[in-house]
């Protein structure tokens, strides 16, 4: 069956989660690094943990928590409002270079976005990086209230698009989001940024092993759970041609 719509993730895939790095570091200088690491580290396994307990609450509260916890691990200190005004940055992430040129070439498919944030949050990343009219539609997993890869959410898109999951390719950089996807038989592309080979280099060079080597070792390579993308490439932009777009 024919490739009818490409599904992007949003948040490592279309958009540079470390690209918070500056703000973090200009909120707290000396310690930008560290808490842009474990900051994304622990709002994902917020979600995982929200999700197994059945106690949902929307991405935006979820980025605030994650960030609380990462402060006070740290032993600095914060206001509700300045932990609020950090948070926003997830919502001005900068675009991957390649992704527009990649969306737009692949204008002749149905194209959207599903993704663990919350609508508003991603109405404003849409909206600052200009996206939006290459975009059909954008689908949050708040309208389920479970988080990703709870396997009702990649259903969910199935029925927001009104198509089968053979019609579906799933593109994300997260091994989880991977692996879900492909649990629930969508045909999945994994953009691999970071090759293997440059990732076992960096550690078997590193001496100590840092927040954001940790990071990638963490969160950068494929989940060992069964389940694997068709196609693994480097960049956004080898994707229409691997759809012959």
């Amino acid at each position: 069956m024919m490739i009818e719509a490409v599904v992007f993730d949003a948040y490592g895939t279309l958009f540079d989660v470390q690209s918070v790095a500056a703000a973090t570091e200009a909120a707290f200088p000396g310690h930008g690094t560290v808490i842009t690491q474990l900051w994304r580290l622990k709002q994902l396994e917020y979600t995982w943990l929200r999700s197994l307990m059945g106690q949902y609450a929307d991405f935006w509260t979820v980025t605030q928590d994650s960030l609380a916890y990462t402060v006070e691990t740290l032993g600095l200190s914060a206001t509700p409002e300045r932990l609020a005004e950090l948070s926003a940055a997830y919502d001005a992430l900068a675009l991957y270079p390649e992704a527009r040129e990649a969306l737009e070439a692949l204008s002749p498919l149905r194209l959207a976005i599903f993704s663990n944030g919350s609508p508003a949050m991603l109405a404003r990343l849409v909206a600052q990086s200009g996206i939006g009219a290459l975009l059909e539609t954008v689908i949050s997993v708040d309208e389920i209230g479970a988080y990703k890869p709870d396997p009702r959410g990649y259903a969910h898109v199935e029925a927001r698009l009104g198509l089968s999951r053979e019609q579906i390719l799933f593109v994300s950089s997260n091994g989880f989001d991977i692996a879900g996807a492909k649990a629930h038989g969508f045909r999945v592309a994994r953009i691999a940024r970071l090759p293997d080979e440059a990732l076992r280099g960096d550690l078997a060079a590193a001496t100590t092993i840092d927040p954001t080597l940790m990071f990638k070792a963490l969160r950068m390579r494929p989940e060992r759970l069964g389940f694997e993308a068709d196609v693994t490439i480097a960049r956004l932009t080898d994707l229409p041609a691997h759809l012959g777009v």
